[in-house]
């Protein structure tokens, strides 16, 4: 594999972006991150160049296109909060979508030819089986989803028509933290299950919010996938060195192939925490499927991903390491 290479990873300040980055780094690739700090940290950016902006800003990018050589790009820089998306999806279709294309055209003019989505589980929308494969129908039920959808179907086309190699990663419940204890979850407002609960326990005086108890699951909260963001950056890089070989890419899905309720996962941080995670039971969230399990195999069999987490309890103490050592996050 070629040492030095630069990757442009939009969203490089963000969750996993930042934690792709450092992995980038540890196999001897530059990552030349472009992040707006809407949602992401600069303390984070540690690794390579950083440029405050969007990847909307068509300047910007012709600008960092100069001054690096890039040979692949990853995207990060998606909005990602479901219950935001029903709310204000001006602001989902201007940036996931829209912003997205401005990327895209830059890359055909600039002739890079490499790009890894980061997609998502809720192009499916409310499963009709379980486990969820790749060639499951595409019904998404919020407009984030829809995002991630229209996205995917226009990577296919310019797929077909500039000839850019891409790889879509739909993502279950991305989860835990840089087992290093280096980089973690750290979102203003938090709405992600697992640091809610983790926050509960460290300050024992917040009260965790369980948005609907009716869903027709074994306990009636809702079931997901919970997957580690190392396991992640691991199914990126493979596909990274899958496309700078000139092979093909494809659309993935990322799980553990593991339902856990809601209930299942405050239970399993109460356990490793060795405290009591008080818990209040509300309404449901406009656009929350009932279940979501992932069927990997593809990923696996194709690309020889082997995730390294595949434990609910191992996912949530790498996180309950970073909440302990970051306990007001970045700050």
């Amino acid at each position: 594999m070629i040492s030095k290479t630069n990757i442009l990873v939009v969203g490089g300040a963000g969750y996993i972006g930042s934690y792709m980055c450092k992995y980038l780094a540890k196999y001897g690739f530059v990552p030349v991150v472009i992040d707006n700090l809407v949602y992401g940290h600069q303390e984070s950016v540690r690794w390579g160049p950083f440029y405050k902006g969007s990847m909307g800003d068509y300047g910007l990018l012709k600008k960092v296109f100069s001054v690096h050589h890039i040979e692949a790009v990853m995207h990060f820089a998606a909005f990602c909060y479901v219950g935001e998306s029903v709310t204000k999806p001006a602001q989902y279709y201007e940036n996931n979508v829209s912003a997205t294309l401005t990327l895209l055209h830059t890359m055909i003019d600039e002739k890079v030819k490499n790009f890894i989505f980061s997609s998502s589980c809720a192009i499916y929308g409310e499963p009709i089986e379980t486990p969820i494969n790749e060639e499951h129908p595409k019904n998404p039920i919020n407009p984030y989803g829809r995002t991630k959808l229209m996205v995917e179907s226009i990577l296919s086309d310019f797929h077909a028509a500039y000839d850019l190699r891409f790889a879509s990663l739909r993502y279950f419940n991305a989860a835990g933290a840089d087992p290093e204890g280096e980089l973690g979850e750290d979102h203003n407002p938090e709405t992600h299950l697992i640091p809610l609960v983790l926050q509960a326990a460290l300050t024992n005086k917040r009260v965790v919010n369980i948005y609907g108890e009716d869903y027709p699951t074994k306990d009636g909260t809702c079931i997901r996938d919970y997957i580690h963001i190392d396991d992640l950056a691991q199914a990126h890089f493979l596909v990274l060195e899958r496309l700078l070989n000139g092979k093909a890419g494809g659309q993935y899905n990322l799980g553990n192939g593991n339902g856990h309720s809601v209930r299942d996962v405050i239970d399993v941080a109460s356990m490793v925490t060795g405290k009591p995670i008080p818990v209040v039971y509300t309404t449901r969230r406009a656009g929350d499927p009932s279940i979501l399990i992932s069927s990997s195999r593809k990923a696996i069999t194709e690309l020889g991903w082997q995730p390294r987490y595949p434990n609910l309890e191992k996912i949530i103490e790498t996180a309950w390491f970073w909440h302990k050592v970051h306990p007001d996050g970045y700050v």
